[in-house]
């Protein structure tokens, strides 16, 4: 799996969770399938494409200030909740960050 398809499909997991959690609905609300599609578009963009830092660690910060608010207020709850979830997605997310900083 391509490194920005395994980042879209664990921002979407990570949302997914989040949502469930917080807005107790089955599918994604309105607001989080918003997030969703704004972060996707996002990654699309993204100037390091194959090469990119995980978001935490990038210099070029792309989200609008009140979307990186919202999206690291899921991080903070989602990525915990990740090993245990989906964790090859959250493996494959903690390599990629380890991976960057060497």
């Amino acid at each position: 799996m391509q490194r920005l398809e395994r980042e879209q499909r664990t921002v979407a997991a990570m949302i997914r969770l989040y949502c469930h959690a917080h807005h107790h609905a089955p599918e994604l609300c309105a607001e989080c399938s918003a997030l969703l599609a704004y972060a996707q578009l996002r990654l699309l963009r993204c100037p390091f494409q194959e090469n990119k830092p995980v978001c935490a660690d990038c210099r070029v910060h792309c989200y609008q200030p009140r979307r990186r608010t919202e999206i690291q207020e899921i991080m903070r709850y989602a990525g915990p909740r990740m090993l245990w979830h989906h964790p090859l997605l959250a493996l494959g997310h903690l390599l990629d960050g380890w991976r960057r900083q060497q």
